[in-house]
């Protein structure tokens, strides 16, 4: 039916649009099924969010109906245009500025008078509007009825009801987009009457302003604004008009003329803005009790019910940490097979390309530079990192399409308060789980500057994708592997979660920290929904994690790992006085590395793994065996013997997991970092805040075990 055109941030540029094209805003508050609505008519995989400002940036898709193409523009989800937040002056300017054909309101079935504030707001703005009242199904199945025909008539715009998810109603939207865009529907919208003083005081700024400006902006809904004292508003309106309204001296007279009005009433502008919110609430209140009706009262029982123990302050947080190992152990015990079955097959295909190389006859350095070096880290890292993050990923997705994540952002809240950091911080740590570049990237719904950069800077504390092979493995073979059968898996899962409450703990301490010293500030407050919770569709969760996630993350762990892997081969086999480079830099570390219970071919092997951390465990056990190329050992009992020998206590292992846990960003989470601070000052903290984090644990646990002789 349709494909994705592209993305873009601030303003709609498009290539290949005609002037027959329709440009379609899309807007509603968060948790309403926005992007469902966008996905299932343009095809994008821009999958739904659970929070505010989940579409940062306006992705946008095309779609085509009657011989007619219109071009869908996501806009942030937003709970007001008053521009509170980035995504409010995002989605404001586009309505306001961004001049579309039509600007669909998607609202949520269950909550209708919540969400009128919204559509009141934008009408205000523009009267080219459609309602669309989503998720039909679940007001169905919770009793609650809407008369969408009389909603029509109080609002004085088309209103058309959908279940996105199954697709039903979107024919039908489709139909009213195209009569408002194309056939120009003529509409008689819902005109907002503010009390007397309010009024006059607009009319008196609107006979000045309507004449400086084109109809394509609404004078009334700017003069309102103007008395507000909206200045990024009127910033936004001197860019699309291109002179300065703050110059004009007629209308800057009116406007403090009205102000000085409004404040001899007792009315400045904090009470101004206050009747205006108060007076959409009203008028959302009175409408919503004309069109809805329940016929059972307590349809979120069911809800509430859950609600009370997963957000409680006795079970919330022991619930989500038994949650979080669920989700551990069915990573760990599922992702064993396809682990090494992928590495058995990659391995094959390596001794086909050494049966290669040779009936080629080339020179025994490039076949080690390709296949020993390149192509075999390579193999490891798809091997190591490809099975759990196509089982991780999966789950996250099913916890968040659940509704899950915003209970877990709640259930932390307090705890990112009391770091003076923002509470959606939880949000994007949890991202990082994954991969935290995209925990990085995930920062875009913090509004604050202060608390986005300390929301960047901390996210490395929570072990990624590539991380969590180094942890099991040390823990299977040092702890969990002292206890044999089923419950082995029981014991590695506790200590990997042990693990990840400590790197969620340093994240607090690390923001608490960045609060107190370069980044002093008061912790902003933010509205958190908890939506309802709602069936997945498992087929949809699986197609996007694979495609949104996976192969996103894998793909740039190749590209980094390709690189790596030349560096790797060409420090093991380039010789200076028949000791390889990686043997030089190794003894030059091992001082230092011997302090914090370390060596120096550990150290070696995380400065190597800069590019990917799964390929830390391999460097380790090149070196050792001195082979000149990442080797791959039969079993963890092999490997644990080879690490014995070269010296490793328990002391080590502990050190090794917390150094992993505490160290630097990989390669590309510091350029992700780069992309999103524009700054290589946050991407130097970034990288050395955790590593300091790490060296002076790791010292600290090293200088107690040794003092009390306890090996």
């Amino acid at each position: 039916m349709s494909k994705g055109i592209g993305s873009f941030e601030a303003e709609l540029k498009i290539e290949k649009l005609t002037p027959h094209d329709k440009i379609i805003a899309l807007g509603g508050n968060p948790n309403v099924g926005k992007s469902t609505v966008f996905n299932n008519l343009t095809g994008l995989n821009q999958h739904t969010g659970n929070w505010p400002g989940k579409t940062v940036t306006n992705a946008h898709g095309m779609y085509s109906y009657n011989n007619k193409n219109f071009i869908l523009v996501d806009i942030p989800g937003t709970y007001s245009l008053m521009a509170n937040s980035i995504e409010e002056e995002v989605a404001r300017d586009f309505i306001c500025f961004g001049n579309p054909d039509t600007t669909v309101i998607v609202v949520d079935a269950t909550c209708l008078e919540r969400n009128l504030n919204l559509v009141l707001q934008s009408l205000e703005i523009t009267s080219k509007v459609v309602v669309c009242v989503n998720l039909m199904d679940e007001a169905k199945r919770k009793n609650i009825n809407i008369d969408l025909d009389k909603l029509s008539d109080e609002l004085g715009v088309p209103v058309v009801g959908t279940s996105a998810i199954t697709g039903k109603g979107l024919e039908t939207l489709m139909d009213q987009i195209y009569n408002v865009s194309v056939n120009k529907l003529n509409l008689n919208p819902i005109k907002i009457k503010y009390q007397k003083e309010i009024e006059k005081a607009i009319t008196e700024v609107d006979t000045v302003l309507n004449l400086l400006i084109d109809n394509s902006l609404n004078s009334r809904w700017i003069s309102l604004k103007l008395i507000e004292g909206d200045s990024t508003l009127i910033n936004s309106i001197n860019k699309h008009i291109g002179f300065n309204l703050n110059e004009h001296r007629e209308l800057m007279e009116k406007v403090h003329n009205t102000i000085d009005y409004l404040n001899t009433l007792g009315m400045d502008q904090e009470v101004f803005r206050d009747k205006v919110v108060s007076r959409l609430v009203n008028i959302a209140e009175d409408i919503s009790s004309k069109v809805v009706s329940f016929q059972n009262t307590n349809y979120n029982d069911f809800d509430r019910k859950i609600d009370k123990y997963l957000t409680s302050k006795t079970f919330g947080i022991p619930l989500m940490i038994f949650l979080l190992s669920i989700v551990f152990w069915i990573t760990i015990t599922g992702a064993n097979v396809p682990s090494e079955l992928l590495a058995k097959g990659f391995f094959w295909i390596e001794n086909k390309l050494t049966i290669f190389f040779n009936w080629l006859g080339t020179p025994k350095w490039i076949h080690g530079v390709l296949v020993l070096g390149v192509y075999r880290t390579l193999a490891w890292v798809v091997s190591v990192m490809l099975p759990p993050m196509a089982i991780f990923f999966p789950l996250f997705t099913l916890l968040e399409d659940l509704g899950y994540l915003p209970r877990v952002a709640f259930n932390l809240d307090n705890f990112f308060k009391k770091s003076r950091a923002c509470g959606k911080q939880a949000l994007t740590m949890c991202m990082g789980f994954g991969c935290n570049a995209a925990g990085v990237i995930g920062c875009r719904i913090i509004d604050s500057p202060r608390e986005r950069l300390i929301a960047i800077i901390t996210n490395n504390f929570v072990p990624c994708n590539g991380r969590f092979p180094i942890l099991i493995a040390i823990i299977s073979m040092f702890f969990a592997g002292v206890i044999d059968g089923p419950l082995s898996s029981v014991v590695l899962t506790l200590i990997l979660t042990g693990v990840i409450i400590l790197g969620i703990f340093m994240t607090l301490v690390s923001s608490k920290l960045l609060s107190k010293t370069i980044l002093k500030g008061i912790p902003s407050n933010f509205t958190l929904e908890l939506p309802p919770y709602r069936k997945p569709q498992v087929g949809k969760i699986i197609v996007r994690s694979i495609f949104d996630r996976t192969l996103f993350v894998l793909g740039r762990a190749v590209a980094v790992a390709i690189p790596a892997g030349l560096i790797i081969w060409i420090m093991a086999n380039v010789f200076i006085n028949d000791i390889s480079i990686l043997n030089y830099s190794a003894s030059f570390l091992n001082p230092f590395a011997k302090l914090i219970g370390l060596d120096g071919y550990i150290l070696m092997a995380f400065i190597l793994g800069f590019p990917a951390n799964e390929i830390v465990i391999p460097i380790i056990i090149m070196s050792y065996m001195a082979t000149g190329s990442l080797i791959e050992l039969d079993s963890l009992v092999q490997l644990k013997e080879l690490l014995i020998v070269n010296g490793w206590t328990w002391l080590t292992a502990i050190n090794v997991m917390l150094f992993s846990l505490m160290h630097w960003p990989c390669a590309t989470t510091c350029l992700t970092i780069k992309k999103e601070t524009q700054s290589f000052k946050w991407t130097f903290i970034s990288f050395m805040l955790p590593t300091l984090f790490g060296i002076i644990t790791c010292f600290i646990v090293t200088s107690f075990v040794k003092l009390l002789g306890l090996i």
